[in-house]
């Protein structure tokens, strides 16, 4: 029983072996049909991709054969075209040229034609030119037969008709630009000046070389005397005045050119006067008290200068030299208060005509600082001056306005003009300077001499104060015109040769008559 079932056993594994090898040959053919029965329908789709893929490329090709093909019939047909369009410009450009050419060419023949004419012209003119010169040269001889005047004679005769005439239309044209000047200028100068002084009014007092001291009586002429003179003779020596006591009654007489000196005096003398012990030692304390106030009122009078004027920053030492101006006199007029209406004046001016104000004032303020002292130092104040703001750093603006204030420098600033216009304005004021009756007479007569050196100058008179010169001329010899010339000569000779305040008019006239006789 074993035994079968071992076997049977044996026989169903055999049989299942067999099984399975045959079932896996049966798959394997299978499957080895399958893979090529799947090569074969591969192969043939490929064959067939490929087939249509060059059936494709064929089509394409030939399309694109067939684009190429028109566009380049498209190029050949454009580029005959514009062949053919070129050809048509050459040839319209050929005619043209063709056409300038046959111009230029009748041109050509024209200007030869022309030429050849002006040849000939120009041979007819010589020949007439030659024949003119030969007219001219018998005209000239025959001229100078009838008027007995060579060629060199009648050109010096013409020429001085030609001066006398140029001479004539000069002397017009500078009356009529004078006149226009002074009608355009004249107004604006006038108004700014008349403004100018119509806004400033200073005070002008005339001062002398002496100073009057009253006394309380006549008994105190005795005790300034003292006794054998002393008193009197210590004053003057520590003043360096001189006292005169006279026959005045209640009054004593002080005399210095220097008012600084005499102002001491006064008030040394006025303080003895008050205290009544009048001796030596006394005297020399009371001058040196009254140096002390004199210099401080010149500070003073300095200080309020600068504020009246409204100029800040000046130097303690040129405020000290204001101040003593306050003690100087020019031609009677007050330094001090003519600085002062002149630094008012430039600055008034200055802001009509839109300069700076300040530099304007301090300009004028300091033009004569060099008078407060002219008499210690030598030179002119105006040198002086220059040295003092030189001295105390002033800026060369100023400097120049104060070298420049009498001309004897050229300005080199609008401020320096104002600064001379105004200190003009300010001396030439009616009442503002006197002068000495010798100054005044020579003055005079300078005026009179200047005007009769003059060729034509029948009389000449000084009048209104030497402010104006009026010239009679002799009518044959000095005509309109000459007038005119005679009158700018005569005032440069002023302005040259005399110093005078203001200005002079200078008056011409002439003067014509015709007498005749009824009979």
């Amino acid at each position: 029983m074993v035994s079968i079932g071992i076997l049977s056993f044996i026989v169903f594994a055999i049989i299942l072996i067999v099984a399975v090898i045959v079932t896996w040959f049966i798959a394997s053919n299978y499957r080895k049909n399958v893979v090529e029965k799947k090569n074969r329908d591969a192969m043939d789709r490929s064959r067939e991709i490929i087939d249509e893929a060059v059936k494709n490329a064929e089509a394409k090709k030939k399309e694109i054969l067939l684009e190429a093909k028109e566009e380049s019939i498209k190029t050949k047909n454009d580029l005959d075209k514009e062949i053919k369009d070129r050809r048509n410009e050459v040839q319209r450009m050929e005619k043209r040229l063709l056409s300038r050419e046959e111009n230029l060419d009748k041109k050509t023949d024209a200007i030869e034609k022309k030429e050849a004419n002006l040849a000939s012209r120009e041979q007819a003119l010589d020949k007439q030119k030659a024949k003119v010169e030969e007219l001219e040269s018998k005209k000239l001889q025959e001229l100078e037969r009838i008027s007995g005047l060579t060629s060199e004679q009648a050109k010096e005769y013409l020429l001085k008709t030609v001066e006398d005439d140029v001479k004539h239309e000069t002397a017009v044209l500078v009356k009529e630009m004078e006149t226009r000047a002074k009608e355009e200028a004249g107004k604006k100068a006038k108004e700014y000046v008349v403004t100018a002084i119509q806004k400033c009014a200073v005070d002008h007092v005339a001062e002398t070389t002496i100073s009057l001291v009253q006394l309380p009586n006549d008994e105190m002429k005795g005790r300034i005397i003292g006794r054998e003179g002393r008193n009197i003779r210590t004053l003057e020596t520590m003043t360096g005045v001189d006292l005169i006591i006279d026959d005045t009654p209640e009054a004593v007489i002080l005399s210095s050119f220097d008012p600084v000196r005499r102002e001491v005096a006064r008030i040394a003398l006025e303080k003895l006067i008050l205290d009544g012990r009048i001796h030596p030692a006394r005297i020399e304390e009371m001058v040196e008290k009254a140096q002390k106030e004199v210099e401080q009122t010149m500070r003073e009078e300095g200080e309020n200068a600068t504020f009246e004027v409204g100029v800040q920053g000046v130097h303690p030492e040129l405020i000290r030299l204001l101040g003593k101006m306050k003690f100087r006199t020019s031609y009677g007029q007050n330094a001090l208060k003519h600085s002062m209406e002149v630094s008012l004046l430039c600055g008034l001016i200055a802001a009509e005509v839109g300069e700076d104000v300040r530099m304007a004032k301090r300009a004028g303020l300091l033009h004569d600082i060099g008078k407060s002292v002219d008499h210690e130092m030598e030179g002119s104040h105006v040198q002086i001056g220059v040295d003092l703001c030189r001295k105390y750093k002033e800026t060369p603006l100023i400097i120049n306005a104060v070298e420049a204030h009498h001309g004897d420098v050229e300005p080199e600033s609008l401020i320096a003009c104002i600064v001379q216009a105004a200190d003009a304005i300010s001396a030439a004021r009616p009442g503002a300077r006197r002068e000495t009756l010798e100054t005044y007479t020579t003055r005079l007569k300078q005026l009179e001499d200047i005007a009769n050196e003059f060729k034509g100058v029948d009389k000449s008179f000084a009048i209104q104060a030497g402010r104006e010169i009026r010239i009679m001329v002799v009518p044959e010899q000095v005509n309109d015109a000459d007038m005119v010339l005679m009158a700018r000569d005569i005032s440069k000779r002023i302005e040259d040769e005399l110093k005078y305040p203001g200005q002079i008019k200078v008056n011409i006239i002439r003067e014509s008559r015709v007498t005749d006789y009824a009979k």
